[in-house]
């Protein structure tokens, strides 16, 4: 079935799934046919392959998906006992270079063919450059890397527009070279018509959490995303986001919510989700009336641009690669629109870039807005590395003291 019929037949949240199972499916489609394809980061512009004509993969949305389905610990520890990496390490970059190696989900699921180049940028952190290196020696294929340098001020300057962008091009002509396709600026104005289209939507969909009662869980945000990252430049995947907004604006016009639940408090979710804990992280909140209505991990992808310029400014205004008080002002203003009463932040110790600024961000947060934030450990995909008690014990924290500050107490 296409996503073109889905997307009459479905609501939004399926054909945003089946438009990712259609990526994984016609890559590998693309690689039996005997044509190149890659491996790409979520945060390396998706638009350059696709206008390119390239197929790829993204393995931190494979690893994403393989710790939701219960699948990541046999590639964590062949990474660990086989391939003698850290448990320090990313745990997304571990189940990478298991994957690698072993060329298999042990559930089954969310197969990938391998790459024959792989393309990086590190505005995300600096482990993604070594995890990548590490994928292009093992498998002896090309790498290509973008260095977006970490904005110490608050907005990004020329300067930084003009290096990135010149890596943007470079990465143009390698590919080009690597794989005999050629560049077309038309069609790379098509593919980012397209992806305006989905940028725009997707920033929308986020910002109907600041209705009150909410027409979405927040919670569900995490699931959507994926498509942003790695179908943006499609026009199903615009279709699908906008059919998502009119989903909302639905729920708004009819006074109904995806949250299964009477709305007592809302709240910020910062960090990146427990993929391998979504129902024992979600159930809590929704036991005790609290949604999701801030989160800064879905609009971070929400890109819109119309040309290298604007593209490469873009990649440097990602939320780990700017600095401390821009990064506080935009929780802070996410917070106001999504009219919280607290917030809970995730010490990820797979992410130390994120987590290393997460407890000040949220101090200042908290003090600057008066609402109550608190922490809990965790991991976006090592089970290993989470206490559903202690989670349970913060959120019970949280809503205690939501409940007497509602109360005037």
């Amino acid at each position: 079935m296409t996503t073109e019929q889905t997307a009459e037949k479905l609501p939004a949240g399926k054909v945003l799934a089946h438009i990712v199972d259609d990526v994984y499916r016609e890559a590998a489609e693309a690689k039996e046919r005997g044509e190149m394809i890659g491996w790409c980061a979520s945060n390396f512009p998706q638009e350059i392959p696709t206008t390119l004509g390239l197929h790829t993969v993204y393995p931190e949305s494979q690893a994403a998906a393989i710790s939701a389905k219960g699948g990541s610990l046999p590639l964590l520890e062949h990474a660990e006992g086989e391939l003698g990496f850290s448990n320090d390490l990313c745990a997304y970059a571990r189940i990478s270079m298991a994957y690698a190696d072993t060329g298999k989900c042990p559930n089954g699921e969310m197969d990938m063919p391998l790459p024959d180049f792989v393309l990086c940028c590190n505005n995300i952190c600096t482990c993604m450059m070594s995890w990548y290196e590490n994928l292009g020696r093992k498998l002896n294929i090309p790498v290509i890397m973008i260095d977006v340098p970490y904005c110490d001020s608050y907005d990004v300057d020329q300067k930084r527009i003009d290096y990135v962008k010149g890596q943007f091009i470079d990465a143009i002509h390698q590919l080009e070279e690597i794989t005999g396709k050629k560049w077309d600026d038309k069609k790379f104005e098509e593919v980012c018509a397209y992806s305006n289209r989905t940028g725009e939507a997707w920033l929308e969909a986020t910002t109907y959490m600041g209705y009150k009662p909410s027409p979405l869980n927040g919670f569900e945000l995490f699931n959507h995303m994926a498509v942003a990252t790695m179908a943006r430049g499609h026009e199903g995947a615009a279709e699908a986001m906008e059919q998502l907004c009119e989903e909302y604006r639905q729920n708004v016009a009819e006074g109904k919510s995806n949250f299964r639940a009477e709305e007592q408090h809302r709240i910020m979710f910062e960090g990146i989700a427990c993929w391998p804990y979504l129902r024992a992280t979600s159930k809590p909140l929704k036991d005790s009336g609290t949604n999701v209505t801030a989160c800064v991990y879905g609009p971070s992808f929400a890109f819109t641009y119309r040309n290298l310029d604007e593209l490469a400014e873009a990649y440097c205004g990602v939320p780990n690669a700017i600095n401390l008080e821009r990064a506080t002002e935009l929780r802070k203003q996410l917070c106001v629109d999504g009219k919280v009463d607290g917030g809970i932040v995730h010490i990820n110790r797979s992410c130390k870039m994120w987590s290393g600024i997460a407890p000040e961000m949220g101090r200042r947060i908290s003090a600057d807005l008066n609402i109550p934030i608190v922490t809990f450990d965790g991991d976006q995909s090592d089970p290993r590395n989470f206490s559903e008690e202690q989670y349970k014990t913060r959120i019970e924290g949280l809503v205690e003291i939501m409940d007497s500050k509602k109360e005037g107490k």
